[in-house]
């Protein structure tokens, strides 16, 4: 009791009283447990070690709060569609917890503003922001407890900056809509997705290239083939100026 007292009491006299006054500001409540909300926003690349030996980055908060948050936005979707089948619900929550989806409301809160990040990935379409999305949501559900996480998720995140009527009505299956561009044309669609061997830093697993009648036209990475094809064919089909819903 006494050392946390002690590290609240150099942390609000410290050059990270802004970050904790955030927090604060965005979450509604005032935090308990300080630590975790600094590891929230710790990329891997500028990850430590502790004295055990353990990296210290948010990683773990991440796999925790993408559990957290599905749980959260599954109960939501339920509640809020009580005559949608499962494959309805299915889709809407894949459309709120992708990315892409997570990315901009990274931005929409400012958590972008505090990340600790040393890669030339960190960009607006980089897995950095979506990471620290779910690695924030994991440090409010052990410091607040589950209720507390979907206080926030509920009040201060979905009400105020999700439209889901919006949402709802919007397509985001890049490829889908690739493939049935090239029927309509009669257009020749082939995707070339392979696994990265090279080992570069920071690369993704996958990496998938889309030709049209033999012509490269767009190429993307992901952490799996399905967003790799995804990222590859949302760029085709900007490259194609065909207009896709936002």
């Amino acid at each position: 009791m006494l050392r946390d007292l002690r590290y609240k009491i150099k942390l609000f006299s410290s050059s990270r009283k802004e970050f904790y006054r955030f927090i604060k500001a965005t979450t509604g409540f005032s935090p308990l447990k300080f630590r975790l909300y600094d590891l929230a926003f710790v990329h891997r690349s500028v990850s430590s070690a502790d004295l055990m030996g353990q990296p210290i980055n948010n990683e773990r908060l991440e796999y925790l709060g993408d559990a957290v948050l599905g749980a959260i936005i599954a109960e939501y979707l339920y509640n809020r569609f009580p005559r949608k089948d499962e494959g309805f619900l299915t889709q809407m929550r894949s459309r709120m917890v992708n990315r892409s989806f997570l990315t901009k409301l990274t931005f929409k809160l400012g958590l972008n503003r505090f990340i600790n990040a040393n890669t030339n990935t960190v960009n607006d379409s980089s897995h950095i922001y979506g990471d620290v999305f779910e690695a924030f949501i994991g440090a409010i559900y052990l410091d607040m407890g589950y209720e507390g996480a979907r206080e926030f998720v509920l009040k201060k995140v979905l009400s105020i900056h999700v439209d889901i009527e919006q949402l709802e009505q919007s397509d985001t299956n890049y490829k889908s809509q690739l493939i049935e561009w090239g029927q309509k044309h009669k257009r020749e669609v082939t995707f070339d997705t392979q696994e990265n061997r090279e080992g570069k830093p920071n690369s993704m697993p996958f990496t998938s290239k889309i030709y049209i009648d033999k012509e490269l036209i767009g190429q993307g990475d992901g952490y799996s083939k399905k967003e790799a094809q995804q990222n590859s064919a949302g760029k085709a089909l900007a490259t194609l100026v065909i207009k896709t819903p936002q």
